[in-house]
């Protein structure tokens, strides 16, 4: 029997992606720069989680804020290309789904 262990960066990564709301920041940041209230609306997200996310993910490289010096200021919060790297794997997991994630029960079909 072969003793598999973890890779250490898969593991890293796993924790990040599996931080509540991340994945679908990421996923919903994915169609092109967004203001906080679209994602707040688009998400269902509380304004101070997803405050949170975003800083988070801005400290580690996959998202930037850019202020437009306009009034009233206007924030956009886009993918770096750390970011985007993640977009082919979003894509399957959303693809995955569509196939054997069924909405109308917990069990897979």
């Amino acid at each position: 029997m072969n003793n598999f262990e973890l890779c250490p960066r898969f593991e890293k990564a796993v924790s990040i992606l599996s931080q509540r709301w991340t994945a679908l920041i990421l996923y919903q940041l994915m169609s092109g720069p967004q203001r906080f209230c679209t994602m707040t609306e688009k998400l269902g997200v509380s304004g101070k989680t997803l405050t949170e996310r975003l800083k988070d993910l801005e400290q580690r490289g996959f998202v930037i804020r850019e202020v437009f010096p306009e009034t009233p200021v206007r924030i956009e919060y886009s993918l770096t290309a750390k970011g985007m790297s993640l977009t082919p794997i979003m894509k399957e997991i959303e693809d995955w789904s569509s196939k054997w994630i069924d909405l109308d029960s917990t069990n897979a079909k």
